[in-house]
């Protein structure tokens, strides 16, 4: 596809084609010899690598907030599901193994939730722990509903790995929220120079 533009062209690359996300299309975009009018500068030149920087700490929360809503989804499906599924004519939710599965899934989702409201929070309050708190909230968040959504497939045994079952979906999406907005990797430096710096 190809846009005009004052003789600039604008051309989006092929679709790429994701384990998940797959509802939000990803592709190239080239702005070929492309000239913004001084009128049309966000901020003061030279600054444009910290405006962006800036907007990630939101973007952090919001991709914290994709997992929030992956993994209750994925706790909700699997209490229903654990609980009508038999095995050894009792429901599955009656194993003490399950129920404790269950109790710890639910526990990293209040507490995921907890740190995604305390950096938001810290955030909008512009306090100057913000950065630290939204790579926190971002690091805590995906890591561990990524592995709630896990083990809500894997609760569910073969049948989650089928398309039928929607908690194969949430788990292939919440898998690139580990990386989206700086990776896990990139929140521990963030959070161990915040660290560091009040030594």
């Amino acid at each position: 596809k190809q846009w005009y533009h004052r003789r600039v062209v604008i051309t989006a690359g092929q679709k790429e084609k994701k384990v998940g996300w797959n509802n939000q299309p990803t592709c190239v975009v080239n702005f070929d010899d492309v000239e913004v009018p001084c009128d049309n500068l966000l901020g003061s030149e030279g600054q444009g690598f910290n405006l962006a920087m800036h907007g990630l700490n939101g973007g952090r929360i919001n991709i914290a907030s994709c997992s929030l809503g992956a993994a209750q989804q994925c706790l909700e499906d699997v209490l229903h599901y654990t609980n009508d599924r038999k095995a050894f004519n009792q429901p599955l939710n009656a194993n003490q193994h399950v129920q404790f599965k269950l109790a710890e899934m639910a526990t990293e989702l209040t507490t995921a939730r907890l740190i995604v409201r305390q950096a938001a929070k810290s955030l909008d309050a512009k306090e100057p722990n913000a950065v630290a708190l939204c790579a926190m909230c971002k690091l805590y968040a995906t890591e561990r509903l990524f592995k709630v959504c896990d083990d809500a497939l894997q609760l569910h045994g073969g049948y989650g790995y089928l398309k039928s079952y929607p908690v194969q979906q949430f788990w292939r999406d919440s898998r690139v929220h580990r990386i989206l907005e700086g990776t896990s990797e990139v929140m521990h430096m963030l959070v161990a120079r915040d660290l560091l710096k009040h030594l």
